[in-house]
């Protein structure tokens, strides 16, 4: 069981929190480049910003199932005590603050209304999410490594 449990929590972050790191790092720049082709005839940047925004929105309720599952298998493994869990835990969370309170918002502030959207607004939602991979890439780190770990990786 534990086995099945884990694998489903590894496959829920690639399906769920991949995209939306990737979209929403995306975010940025085509927010950019949607500002500065302004004047073009044809400018599909803010169609692709909708799409990116959707993606996160959507992805973030699937994301839901990895602290799920992830807690199970902790328990399946008997480590939920554990210190390096536990700070895996509150990144996580801090993470899930990040994408709820900031990253969402910006994105959503930004797609209501593009023109008249800042280049510090911008910056801004670029420095969230950047917060938010980096706390991922800190979480996957720390789920890999497992301090005091006994598999000798």
């Amino acid at each position: 069981m534990t086995k099945f449990l884990l694998s489903v929590h590894v496959l829920a972050v690639i399906l769920a929190v991949g995209p939306v790191t990737v979209a929403a790092s995306m975010f940025a720049p085509t927010t950019r480049r949607a500002l500065a082709g302004a004047e073009v005839e044809i400018n599909h940047e803010p169609a692709i910003l909708g799409t990116l925004h959707r993606i996160c929105r959507v992805y973030a309720y699937l994301g839901i199932l990895v602290p799920i599952f992830g807690a199970l298998t902790a328990l399946s493994l008997g480590v939920l005590t554990d210190t390096w869990l536990i700070i895996s835990i509150g990144l996580t969370a801090a993470a899930a603050a990040v994408l709820v309170l900031l990253v969402l918002p910006g994105q959503q502030k930004i797609l209501a209304d593009l023109t008249g959207t800042t280049p510090t607004l911008i910056r801004r939602l670029g420095m969230d999410t950047g917060i938010f991979n980096i706390l991922w890439v800190v979480v996957t780190v720390l789920m890999i490594v497992r301090p005091g770990s006994t598999t000798g990786a």
